[in-house]
């Protein structure tokens, strides 16, 4: 199967992500690794003047409780990650940097501007250099 998972969730929608984080621990191999991420988008400047400072470690730091709470409710081990920046790019970022075999994103249901599969699952699977598992 796969020594190495990066699973990212959207903090917005943990259902999916529990579902996602169940199937990577049956995909699994033994001694092999999960990594839960999760991307905190970035703010623009022009509006992050007029937020409290302190508003992106706040989001992160809700972030990484969220995860390890999604990660203990599903009974399955595995690294927690928090990033922030552009959620397609840190998820192709960190599969490259943990050198992983298989990336497990959810897919929302898609919109006429990207019909097929979500943006972020879309560019993901167009450019991670690892296999792709889409799960709707």
């Amino acid at each position: 199967m796969y020594r190495k998972i990066i699973v990212p969730v959207d903090i917005g929608n943990l259902e999916r992500g529990e579902s996602i984080l169940r199937k990577a621990g049956t995909l699994l191999d033994e001694g092999g690794e999960i990594v839960l991420l999760n991307v905190v988008e970035d703010i623009p400047g022009y509006i992050a003047i007029d937020l409290p400072p302190d508003m992106m470690d706040n989001a992160m730091k809700d972030s990484r409780q969220k995860l390890e709470d999604l990660r203990a409710r599903a009974g399955v081990k595995g690294a927690i990650e928090v990033r922030s920046g552009a959620a397609a790019h840190e998820i192709i970022a960190a599969a490259q940097e943990h050198a992983a075999d298989l990336v497990i994103v959810a897919s929302h249901k898609p919109d006429f501007s990207n019909y097929f599969i979500g943006a972020t699952a879309d560019r993901v699977v167009r450019h991670a250099k690892c296999s792709v598992l889409v799960d709707r």
